[in-house]
C-alpha cells in the first residue's frame, strides 16, 4: 500500500533527524572525543544498533552534525540576505551578520563548530570543515558581490562573534570584554 511505505520512510526520516538532534546536543556538550555514539542513542531514545544503521561510525555521524549545522549557518544567511536593505554589498553583509548573530545563539550550533575546528586532526572531520567553510566563503562573495577584503573581515568577525558567546564574553562587564564585543550584535 502506497500508504504504508509513505509511513516507514517518514519514521525513518523522523528517527535520523532525532539522531542528528540528539548528535548536536551531545556533541556540543562534550564534543567529538568525548561523546560515544551511546550518548547518542540514549539521547535519541534508540538503540546504539539503530545509530549505526544509519550511520557507520562515529566519524560519519559527526561529519552528518557538521553538514546540518552547514545548513543551519546558510539558512541563517540566505534568511539575512532576504531582509538587506539594498543590494550594496555591506548592506547584504550586514544582514547576513544579522542573521548570523541569531545562530550563534544556539548555544549548541555554536559549540558544535567550535568542537569541530578542534577536531581536525581527523581526516574526514578536517574535510568537512573546510567543506564547510568552502562553501561558505562562496556563497557569501557571490550573494554579497563583496570584496576579497570585505569577505575576510566578515569571517574574521565572525570567528570573533564564535569566540566571544562560546568564553561567556557576553555576559562579562570588564574593558577587555566590552572591547571585544564592540559592534558585535548578540541575542
Amino acid at each position: 500500500m502506497p500508504g504504508t511505505t509513505t509511513g516507514r520512510l517518514s519514521t525513518a526520516e523522523e528517527r535520523r533527524s532525532a539522531v542528528l538532534a540528539a548528535a548536536v546536543r551531545a556533541f556540543a556538550a562534550r564534543g567529538y572525543y568525548g561523546t560515544t555514539t551511546a550518548d547518542v542513542a540514549k539521547g535519541a531514545g534508540i538503540s546504539q544498533a539503530y545509530v549505526y544503521r544509519l550511520f557507520p561510525d562515529k566519524e560519519a555521524l559527526f561529519v552528518a552534525v557538521v553538514e546540518h549545522c552547514l545548513r543551519l549557518i546558510r539558512e541563517r544567511l540566505g534568511e539575512g540576505v532576504a531582509r538587506a536593505r539594498s543590494t550594496e554589498p555591506g548592506a547584504v553583509l550586514a544582514a547576513m551578520a544579522e542573521g548570523y548573530a541569531r545562530l550563534v545563539n544556539d548555544r549548541d550550533a555554536l559549540m558544535v563548530l567550535m568542537h569541530a575546528t578542534c577536531a581536525t586532526s581527523e581526516p574526514p572531520i578536517r574535510d568537512a570543515v573546510q567543506g564547510l567553510y568552502s562553501r561558505l566563503v562562496e556563497y557569501v562573495r557571490s550573494v554579497s558581490g563583496a570584496s576579497e577584503e570585505d569577505v575576510q573581515a566578515f569571517f574574521a568577525r565572525g570567528f570573533l562573534c564564535n569566540a566571544t558567546v562560546a568564553i561567556g564574553a557576553t555576559e562579562v562587564d570588564a574593558p577587555w570584554a566590552r572591547t571585544l564585543l564592540a559592534g558585535i550584535r548578540h541575542y
